[in-house]
């Protein structure tokens, strides 16, 4: 697949998929983005932006139960693709040879 260039927020999903593990339903997904990020973020956005990067085939889904759960229904468990993980790692390079070199203009001295 060609690489997939991601936005802030792409990003920031991804990596609170990654961070939640086996525990990567959605309502945990977003309640770390949230604690990540200290901001709020709308249903809307957040599950607009999972339903691109499946469609972009960066993430997956399956329904599962939570474990220690008493319900019946089961949620969406999201998992990071090998795509994803991919994406992510171009991603980082690219920022971080953007970074290089502006420490002491950013940093005000």
């Amino acid at each position: 697949m060609s690489p997939s260039f991601l936005g802030e927020f792409e990003q920031m999903v991804l990596l609170a998929v990654l961070q939640q593990g086996e525990s990567a339903f959605a309502l945990e997904v977003r309640q770390e983005l949230e604690r990540s990020a200290g901001r709020s973020v709308s249903r809307g956005a957040f599950y607009t932006t999972l339903d691109r990067l499946e469609r972009k085939g960066l993430v997956r889904w399956e329904e599962r139960l939570p474990r220690d759960s008493r319900r019946s229904a089961p949620l969406r468990h999201f998992e990071v693709t090998p795509d994803g993980i991919d994406a992510l790692r171009t991603s980082r390079r690219a920022l971080e040879t953007l970074w290089r070199g502006l420490d002491e203009v950013l940093e005000g001295t």
